[in-house]
């Protein structure tokens, strides 16, 4: 009878063992990231990773970095996915101050430069600088130089000539604020933004309505908009003919630099596999996928960029970065002074 009683146990703790790890290894892991990620996010995308792990990787679109932060933070004890990509240094301490994340150390991130590498909550993965673009051939053809300063933008000659992005509504728009913040500092940047009020600047609510409604380029009135410094290899990759050189430039003066991060959100079931996939997107395998899919740059540094990146994108030599604290302690402050500036 004991020995039995003793097999019965044995059986039972087997059984409950073969359950947990079936239980460490899930069919599906859940990535929730911004809506621009998941447009460009394909069948072969996770491939690789499912044909090693035996895993599909499901993708939620969440709206803009904002959006996607705050459901993470209002669904925490009850995640709607396992991993969270795309927060920004903009919601950065926000989300960490929220505690969403588990901590977790890529294999990879010795790849990665110290400076983008900033808590073991969150993996750096890629990295893009918003920047003022123009339009070579209207500049060309108007015979005028060029502005090459912030301050520039606030004189007579460039009056009317520049569309922005609301900051409150536009991951862009708050970008550039920020570079104006960094530029003239909080005694001074709230001036700057009089001027360019003064001169005529235009603000849209989004990118897509600067970009492809007001520039120049594409038929609007703005030769000068706030974009990205990887815009230009885009208008050579999707140019309806061939070209030598890119149709756009950028104005290194303003740039503000944007890392998107991924992390593993607390409370799911599946933190190993979750990290797992972290890894996995900062793969060279995936983070050679990066450039010509989002337009940014890899976090991986022993990845060769693509010669379209080589050719015509712009890595400004100092773009602007504010510490993420600080953006958190400040951003809605900030925001609404903007506000009260240019709408008051």
């Amino acid at each position: 009878m004991r020995k039995a009683t003793i097999a019965a146990l044995g059986i039972a703790l087997l059984f409950t063992a073969c359950n947990t790890v079936e239980s460490d290894v899930p069919e599906t892991l859940t990535l929730i990231t911004h809506d621009s990620f998941a447009a460009g996010v394909g069948d072969d995308t996770f491939a690789p990773f499912t044909e090693q792990w035996g895993i599909e990787v499901e993708v939620i679109a969440a709206g803009d970095a904002g959006a996607l932060v705050n459901q993470a933070i209002l669904t925490r004890d009850n995640p709607l996915a396992d991993i969270l990509f795309g927060v920004d240094d903009t919601f950065l301490s926000r989300a960490l101050d929220e505690e969403i994340f588990e901590t977790h150390e890529s294999s990879h991130i010795g790849s990665v430069p110290d400076e983008l590498d900033v808590d073991d909550h969150v993996t750096p993965i890629d990295y893009g600088d918003v920047c003022i673009n123009y339009d070579k051939a209207w500049f060309e053809t108007e015979e005028l130089q060029v502005p090459s300063t912030l301050d520039d933008l606030g004189s007579e000659r460039y009056a009317g000539l520049l569309t922005v992005e609301h900051p409150a509504t536009s991951s862009p728009g708050l970008a550039f604020m920020l570079a104006t913040i960094d530029e003239y500092g909080e005694s001074g940047w709230l001036d700057f933004w009089a001027k360019l009020r003064d001169s005529d600047v235009n603000v849209v609510t989004d990118w897509d309505t600067a970009y492809y409604g007001d520039f120049t380029r594409y038929g609007g009135p703005s030769p000068m908009v706030v974009s990205y410094a990887s815009s230009p290899p885009a208008e050579v990759i999707f140019a309806t003919e061939p070209l030598e050189e890119a149709p756009t430039g950028v104005i290194e003066a303003g740039c503000y630099r944007q890392v998107e991060y991924a992390g593993v959100l607390a409370g799911t079931e599946y933190p190993d596999a979750a990290g797992d996939l972290v890894d996995f997107m900062l793969s060279l395998e995936f983070q050679e996928t990066v450039p010509l899919t989002w337009f940014v740059f890899p976090a991986n540094q022993t990845v060769a960029l693509p010669p379209e990146f080589v050719d015509h994108a712009v890595i400004p030599a100092d773009p602007a970065r504010l510490d993420p604290d600080l953006i958190a302690e400040k951003r809605e402050q900030w925001i609404n002074e903007w506000i009260s500036v240019m709408e008051g």
